[in-house]
């Protein structure tokens, strides 16, 4: 499983390839509401920590702690699975793709229900999704890798209580360089600076045949055969969630949330 001592290698472009999509970010602002304390679990170089709110940083990597903008959220170096905060502590905790690299899942999501007064928010990957043509037809190792180290919805629930799962298609023009980001692009996924902030590429032991057919694919015009129609989309599913369990709703069985 990916670990913080991963991104130390891999994360040094993260600041410019991982930029917040302001779609995503605008649907993150309505789920954390307005003046709420947030804890911004695994916050890398501190995309979507939420502007007007009071937030504090988790990341255990010192390059993307290298990386935050001097005007980001103070950031303290820690793991999710020992988070250095009292019970209750935030009014929000949020967690954004970064689940998969814990390693002991259920132990940071017990962290993070914990230091939640009212609300924990994860943006995540669905594990029973069917992912989209890169992995598909390219790279089915990166799917199998996927469907092992992303939380399935059934334990995100059995640890945090009660949850809402909304579903995020992923604009064609996404800004935030993340596996997904470029389905309708498909000539990104041979640049290097691309694949450089995709940690998925980081756990394959080869990737160059691969890309080779896909550049081939791309040349013949056999990859738009194939997938023609998604020129034509504005968005697309590939199974990217954001997930919001309240705790008032866990704590208060018998109270409905508001």
């Amino acid at each position: 499983m990916t670990t913080f001592h991963t991104y130390d290698a891999i994360g040094r472009s993260y600041s410019t390839q991982r930029q917040p999509d302001p779609r995503l970010a605008a649907r993150l602002d309505v789920l954390i509401g307005c003046d709420s304390t947030v804890l911004n679990v695994g916050a890398g170089a501190g995309s979507y920590e939420p502007v007007g709110s009071r937030a504090v940083a988790v990341e255990p990597s010192p390059v993307m702690l290298g990386q935050r903008s001097p005007s980001a959220a103070p950031a303290v170096r820690a793991i999710a699975e020992a988070l250095p905060f009292r019970a209750r502590a935030f009014d929000v905790v949020l967690a954004i793709l970064t689940v998969h690299h814990w390693t002991d899942q259920r132990r940071g999501l017990e962290e993070c229900g914990r230091v939640a007064r009212d609300r924990v928010v994860l943006v995540t990957w669905d594990p029973d999704a069917d992912g989209f043509w890169l992995v598909r037809d390219y790279f089915p190792e990166i799917l199998a890798n996927d469907r092992q180290i992303f939380p399935s919805m059934k334990m995100l629930s059995a640890v945090l209580g009660p949850i809402e799962v909304h579903p995020f298609p992923i604009p064609g023009d996404c800004v935030d360089g993340f596996l997904g980001a470029y389905w309708q692009r498909p000539e990104a996924y041979l640049d290097e600076e691309v694949r450089a902030g995709i940690s998925a590429f980081s756990l394959l032991e080869s990737i160059n045949p691969q890309l080779e057919r896909l550049e081939h694919d791309l040349t013949s015009g056999n990859w738009e055969r194939r997938n023609a129609e998604l020129r034509h989309r504005a968005d697309l599913d590939v199974g990217y969630r954001l997930v919001t369990a309240e705790r008032r709703c866990a704590e208060l069985p018998n109270e409905r949330c508001s």
